[in-house]
C-alpha cells in the first residue's frame, strides 16, 4: 500500500495492475528507485525499468493521459471552492465577520493552497485545467482579503501582520492605509 500511494503521489500513470510509468527526470528517478530499495528491503519484489517511447504518437497520447489525470485532480479542487465562496457569502450575509470565522477560512484556504500545490508538483506536462486552479486560488484570496478587511471593520481593529494570510506560493497582500488587498503573485 505504502508503495502504490507513493507512486500515485508522484504521479504515476498506471498501465496495467504493478506496472506504471513516470517521465525520466533525476528526481522521480531517485524518488523511484529509493522506493524500491525499500520494498525489496521489505521483502518484496520490484523492478525499474527505462522505457523509450519510440513513436511520436503513442508519446503524445501518453502525455495526454498524464494531463487528464492531473485535470481530474484540478477539477476535484474547483468543485470545492464554490463552498468557499459560499461560506464567505453567508458569514458576511449573517454579519459573522468575526476573527474565529476568519481564521476558519484561512485554514480553509490553506488547505486549497497545498492541494493545488501537490498537484503541480506531479503535473509534468502543464495540464489545461492547473490555470483555472490557479485562477480560482488567487480570487478566493481576493475574497478572503475582503472578508478579512470587513472583519476587522465589525472588530473595530487595525490591521496586523499576523493576521494577513500571505504566502510564498499565493497572493502577496500589501497595506493601503487600513485595508489588505490581494495582489498577484510575483514572477520569481
Amino acid at each position: 500500500m505504502t508503495a502504490w500511494r507513493k507512486l500515485r503521489s508522484l504521479g504515476s500513470l498506471y498501465l496495467q495492475q504493478s506496472v506504471c510509468m513516470l517521465p525520466a527526470r533525476p528526481d522521480i528517478r531517485t524518488a523511484v528507485e529509493a522506493l524500491a530499495t525499500r520494498v525489496r528491503t521489505e521483502g518484496g519484489t520490484a523492478r525499474v525499468v527505462e522505457v523509450a517511447v519510440t513513436e511520436a504518437a503513442e508519446q503524445d497520447a501518453l502525455v495526454i493521459e498524464l494531463q487528464e489525470a492531473r485535470d481530474a485532480e484540478y477539477e476535484e479542487v474547483l468543485a470545492r471552492f464554490p463552498a468557499f465562496f459560499a461560506e464567505l457569502d453567508s458569514e458576511t450575509a449573517r454579519g459573522r465577520t468575526t476573527y474565529e470565522e476568519l481564521e476558519e477560512s484561512e485554514a480553509d484556504l490553506d488547505r486549497f493552497r497545498a492541494w493545488i500545490s501537490k498537484i503541480e508538483a506531479r503535473d509534468y506536462f502543464a495540464a489545461p485545467r492547473g490555470e483555472a486552479a490557479r485562477a480560482e486560488l488567487t480570487r478566493a484570496e481576493a475574497a478572503l482579503a475582503e472578508f478579512a478587511n470587513a472583519t476587522m471593520d465589525a472588530e473595530d481593529v487595525e490591521p496586523r501582520p499576523d493576521r494577513e494570510a500571505a504566502t510564498a506560493s499565493g497572493a502577496r497582500r500589501a497595506r493601503r492605509g487600513s485595508r489588505l488587498e490581494a495582489v498577484p503573485p510575483a514572477n520569481d
